[in-house]
């Protein structure tokens, strides 16, 4: 970062955004990674590029974060809102088909707290529809499926940096682009609709407004903070891992023993060790234990809202009973704390309370 602030460039497009899209480039096997300013702008990006127009319709798991479907509903689109699997929480693959109608234009899948969805399934059907797949890989990076890096499967695949993620420079995120046939596109959205990148290649002697676009790059010190991240990835994500892992055989028997389901990770997916949750077995029971940990000085929270019962869901249609995994799941599931460099001690202190609550008969 210092580098930075005397290399003279803050803004976008310096040094740092050059290096952190090549690194990401390699590590992910993707053709081509542009910066953004956040998995929002990306996601944005994705509704320019796929050119969606009212009335067009995208499938998303009402189980993620509201920019999931918000990017795509300023372009108009309708949202159609999938539930998830009971065991991933990913999007239910196998209740896609009943959801796709000659209106479709895409499909988005979160991989949950880091762990694949089934993309060979997802694929399959997409193609046989002619849907363009976008990837959210928030919760995703560097975790694989049958071998192949998260982000390599959709036409399109959206990154986050910001402060709760794996890697982070406070606010940030990356677009993945895959289809060879969106690729010079991207880059012009990229640069606020303009040819901007011809220019500094030296093809065009000024730029001017080509596209729709808008500013997404973020700036060149957030870049040089998160090549140090990226750099580390490797120790980052080892001990993320061992930490999932502490916790995972630190509560199998308590969790056994009061009904609590723990995350599930298929044999064929190699997770990225994002987040470690516990899946109660009914609301009470997760208020209870949120409220016990509290209690001794110990944050755990729970995530996502349904989207369908959003006020916003519901004005694309979303209705009580419509995803009943994503309801239940939403009601009974507990984030327990998760960072990078969570000592061994205060993991034990967690482990000890969660293991010290009774769940009420």
């Amino acid at each position: 970062m210092e580098e930075a602030l005397n290399g003279g460039q803050l803004a976008s497009d310096g040094k740092y955004s050059a290096q952190a899209q090549v690194l990401l480039e390699a590590a992910l096997d993707a053709p081509r990674v542009l910066l953004t300013t956040s998995c929002s702008d990306a996601l944005e990006m994705c509704a320019l590029l796929l050119d969606l127009q009212p009335g067009d319709e995208v499938i998303v798991p009402s189980f993620a974060f509201v920019t999931v479907a918000g990017a795509f509903a300023l372009r108009g689109a309708r949202i159609v809102f999938a539930d998830i699997r009971p065991d991933t929480l990913n999007i239910n693959e196998e209740k896609l088909a009943e959801l796709i109608t000659p209106r479709t234009r895409a499909l988005v899948v979160v991989h949950y707290a880091g762990v694949a969805c089934e993309m060979e399934a997802i694929q399959a059907l997409a193609a046989h529809h002619r849907i363009a797949v976008i990837e959210d890989l928030a919760h995703g990076p560097f975790a694989t499926y049958r071998g192949r890096p998260l982000g390599s499967f959709g036409a399109l695949a959206c990154l986050s940096f910001h402060e709760t993620k794996n890697f982070s420079c406070g606010e940030g995120g990356a677009l993945i682009v895959n289809d060879p046939t969106l690729r010079r596109r991207a880059g012009i959205v990229h640069q606020k609709g303009t040819d901007r990148n011809r220019f500094l290649a030296g093809e065009v002697d000024k730029y001017t407004w080509r596209d729709l676009g808008g500013s997404f790059a973020p700036a060149d010190l957030l870049a040089a903070f998160l090549v140090g991240q990226l750099e580390a990835r490797q120790t980052i994500q080892a001990r993320r891992a061992r930490i999932w892992q502490r916790y995972d055989q630190g509560l199998r028997d308590w969790a056994t023993a009061e009904g609590v389901s723990r995350p599930t990770v298929p044999t064929h997916c190699e997770p990225a060790w994002h987040a470690y949750y516990l899946v109660m077995p009914n609301r009470a029971a997760r208020d209870g234990l949120i409220a016990f940990l509290k209690a001794q000085g110990i944050l755990a929270v729970f995530h996502y809202a349904p989207l369908h019962l959003s006020a916003m869901g519901r004005r694309h249609g979303g209705q009580p009973g419509a995803c009943p995994v994503t309801e239940r799941i939403a009601s009974c599931l507990v984030r327990l704390p998760f960072f990078t460099v969570l000592s061994a001690s205060d993991q034990d202190e967690v482990i000890r309370a969660v293991t010290a609550y009774a769940i009420a008969p």
